[in-house]
């Protein structure tokens, strides 16, 4: 789970330096902004997936520690 983690973390950081990036180069191709902004979407949802999944992890915890 872990790896997952640092992988959403290291798209969006690329997705957002391409961006960036774009933004500071004068004359740069549009399709840098594009993939950009697919890479930082595509990280997102991945680590909102995980998120979702995971949101309830700390209540299974508590019932074992109970028992």
């Amino acid at each position: 789970m872990k790896n997952s983690q640092v992988l959403n973390t290291i798209l969006i950081i690329i997705g957002g330096a391409c961006l960036i990036y774009a933004i500071a180069v004068e004359n740069t191709s549009p399709f840098i902004k594009i993939i950009g902004l697919v890479i930082i979407m595509f990280g997102l949802y991945r680590a909102t997936n995980h998120w979702a999944s995971t949101k309830d992890d700390h209540l299974d915890e508590e019932k074992e520690n109970q028992q």
